[in-house]
């Protein structure tokens, strides 16, 4: 059975050359080891979850195509069914429920990983340190702000998970501060 860390961000590499994309599965992989954290998981199945949930996007950008062609990749190299479901449940459009506190938190995280990035981005400073829970919620409001972002999702996928909003938003700033210069969000 293959469920590793180094496994996992092989995998990444191999199907995603894009810099962005990469460093996407890694903020939603923070995120979810502090949701792990936070629910009583297991930090590195929740990980891998989070930095694998879009592998298969770059290649298989379609909604025909992903994540199915990602789930078929997954079982053909042995990952367990725990991973593939989860990894299922956060595109809408799958047909399969998030049921888990590990599928919702998948949900919860992926939109607002994203968007976190955006808003960083926009900072003079480019730097996390500059971002709290106002200033998303802020941007949240600006419809013309990263429009790709279903603002739905995060507000629905906090509550799916059963937190406040804007303790999940600290949460995820917080777990991606810790990783911040690998994301290029460390204003350097």
């Amino acid at each position: 059975m293959t469920s590793d860390r180094e496994s996992a961000w092989g995998l990444l590499t191999e199907f995603t050359q894009s810099e962005s994309l990469r460093k996407h599965g890694l903020a939603v992989e923070v995120c979810m080891r502090a949701c792990a954290r936070k629910f009583g998981g297991d930090e590195d199945l929740w990980g891998i979850v989070g930095l694998l949930h879009d592998f298969d996007y770059e290649k298989y950008p379609s909604l025909d195509d992903h994540p199915y062609k990602g789930n078929e990749i997954l079982k053909e190299r042995g990952y367990p069914d725990e991973i593939r479901r989860a990894i299922m449940s956060h595109a809408e459009y799958s047909g399969v429920s998030r049921d888990s506190a590990m599928e919702k938190a998948l949900f919860a995280c992926d939109e607002l990983a994203g968007f976190i990035t955006a808003v960083t981005l926009i900072k003079p400073s480019k730097s996390l340190a500059e971002v709290d829970p106002k200033s998303v919620r802020k941007r949240m409001k600006d419809k013309a702000f990263a429009r790709k972002v279903n603002r739905d999702d995060i507000v629905n996928g906090a509550a799916d998970l059963g937190v406040d909003l804007d303790e999940h938003i600290a949460n995820c700033i917080e777990a991606m501060k810790g990783v911040a210069g690998t994301l290029g969000l460390d204003g350097s």
